[in-house]
């Protein structure tokens, strides 16, 4: 039973998020005067689905590892263009296919599908904070753990953090953020004790703590806690700037994750991928609607924000192309859009394949 919510949690919240994103290419794609011929949820064979006034067949398809929208003209669910199609169409089919419209309008398109995840991320924060009020704790340290780098540096209960590394802190909440991605090297902490300022070098230190769902997580740690937590009501439309600021700082630590995988300061072992994010669905259902939201809203901003890498067949692999072509004054040559296509399909199934196995070596080894 446990599997089968695993399996079914993961199911639903992957369908929303991808619903989102298609759904994002669709009604750009509508406004531009395309015709769709299919928006499907998952790959593979059709298990139901129905056709709409407009000829689209929507339908749910039986791997639930993605969707895609196949628009007039395409030859593949990644919209790479059907040739043979393209070169015997009427005027009338050019006017509806997508690989005739204009460049901006692809690209209005394809940027859609992302642009519609990172909407949906800004809509859930927004519910939350208008809904939950926004924690506004003052950025004054309270208890100073024992044996930790916050004591060893001789920062006091009391004291009033002012910036990190240059970086401005308004509210309590900001310090946490400010060192998510820290992988242990010293910052600077500008403080204000009394009536005089001082910066102080601290090194966090990393500790394997369990996350919200139990799962062991290796975090920064400075070594104290706020005074007092607060919370108070905003607007709505504060409410969305803090959800836009929220947002944006998600997509900042996912780059700077990136990177740090890349250069070797940042194990594989907190990576997720498909089992992965699986086991986080079913335990976030555990937890509740509003813990479910979250995870949609993460998962849907980290979504959106992949999709818009430079690697076919992502969304930014086809942008890639588009600027190639706008920079050249032509598409480039078929063949090589076609090796490029099955180079990034290579890299995206190679990268499958790792981070699957990696999921499954943590949860053997846990």
């Amino acid at each position: 039973m446990e599997l089968v919510h695993t399996v079914l949690s993961f199911v639903v919240v992957l369908s929303v998020i991808v619903f989102i994103h298609e759904l994002g290419h669709y009604l750009a794609a509508r406004l531009c005067g395309v015709r769709i011929e299919e928006f499907s949820i998952g790959f593979g064979k059709e298990i139901f689905g129905f056709n709409d006034r407009h000829g689209t067949r929507w339908k749910f398809s039986l791997l639930p590892m993605g969707g895609y929208v196949k628009m007039f003209g395409d030859e593949t669910e990644a919209s790479t263009p059907n040739t043979e199609k393209l070169e015997e169409m009427s005027a009338e089919d050019k006017a509806v296919s997508f690989h005739y419209k204009s460049l901006p309008r692809k690209a209005v398109i394809v940027t859609a599908g992302p642009a519609a995840n990172f909407i949906l991320t800004i809509a859930i924060f927004t519910w939350s904070i208008f809904t939950t009020g926004l924690a506004l704790t003052e950025p004054v340290i309270g208890d100073i753990m024992k044996g930790t780098p916050a004591q060893a540096a001789g920062l006091h209960s009391g004291d009033r953090v002012l910036s990190i590394d240059g970086i401005s802190v308004e509210h309590f909440s900001d310090i946490p953020r400010l060192i998510a991605t820290n992988t242990g090297t010293e910052v600077l902490v500008a403080i204000e004790r009394g009536k005089e300022q001082m910066t102080i070098p601290v090194t966090p230190e990393l500790r394997q703590e369990d996350d919200m769902f139990g799962n062991k997580i290796t975090r920064p740690l400075l070594g104290f806690v706020s005074q007092k937590l607060t919370y108070e009501e905003v607007g709505f439309f504060p409410a969305i700037g803090e959800a836009v600021t929220r947002t944006w700082d998600i997509s900042v630590m996912t780059f700077e994750y990136l990177g740090q995988l890349i250069s070797g300061k940042r194990g594989a072992n907190e990576l997720k991928g498909p089992v992965g994010i699986a086991q986080l669905s079913g335990q976030a259902t555990e937890k509740g609607f509003d813990t479910v939201l979250w995870f949609i809203a993460m998962l849907s901003a980290n979504l959106g924000l992949i999709n818009l890498f430079p690697i076919p067949p992502l969304d930014g692999g086809h942008l890639m192309y588009y600027t190639l072509e706008g920079l050249r004054g032509r598409p480039l040559a078929q063949k090589f859009q076609e090796w490029g296509f099955r180079a990034g399909f290579a890299l995206l199934l190679t990268l499958m394949a790792f981070v699957t196995f990696n999921d499954i070596k943590q949860i053997v080894l846990s």
